[in-house]
């Protein structure tokens, strides 16, 4: 079958221009934030503003738990199950970091990284030990106690705030 000039797919409506990883993902956010905007603000409004008896502040938090739900809802849908799945853990694993983070006051991705990036890869006979080193490093750090962390390892704290939530199952 041959494309008519008209016939016009879904492929068609990107550029063909190679855009940067870091500019596809968080650059376009803002644009994404419009359209979303766009999509869902004014009926989300008409609908809290059916609810005369609810407290502003509930309005306002029933507004952003609608279009959280929805943007969530618009992720895990436009991926294939199996990507959904991978993704859904990771997500929930991150926001239980931020719980975490925001919970202690701490940046456990920082402070991780500060102890990972003090490692010399000329203490190490090849990349590979190097490597090897680093991962082994890096996972044992997440399973021993932090002050910051009341003595909890940042992996049970994360594990007790996916728990708080309902998460872990």
């Amino acid at each position: 079958m041959t494309k008519n000039n008209n016939d016009e797919t879904i492929n068609d409506l990107f550029d063909d221009v190679e855009i940067p990883v870091e500019e596809q993902i968080w650059g376009k956010n803002p644009k994404r934030t419009q359209l979303l905007r766009d999509l869902w603000l004014s009926s989300a409004v008409e609908q809290i503003d059916e609810e005369k008896d609810m407290p502003e502040e509930a309005k306002r938090e029933l507004l952003f738990m609608m279009a959280v739900h929805s943007t969530l809802d618009m992720v895990f849908e436009s991926l294939p199950d199996e990507e959904a799945l991978d993704l859904s853990y990771c997500l929930d694993h991150m926001m239980a970091l931020s719980a975490v983070n925001q919970r202690y006051n701490v940046d456990l991705l920082e402070t991780n990284f500060e102890v990972v990036s003090k490692m010399k890869r000329e203490d190490y006979g090849s990349d590979e030990e190097f490597e090897a080193a680093v991962v082994e490093k890096e996972e044992k750090w997440w399973t021993i106690g932090k002050q910051q962390l009341g003595g909890r390892s940042p992996n049970d704290a994360i594990a007790e705030a996916l728990s708080r939530y309902g998460l872990n199952r």
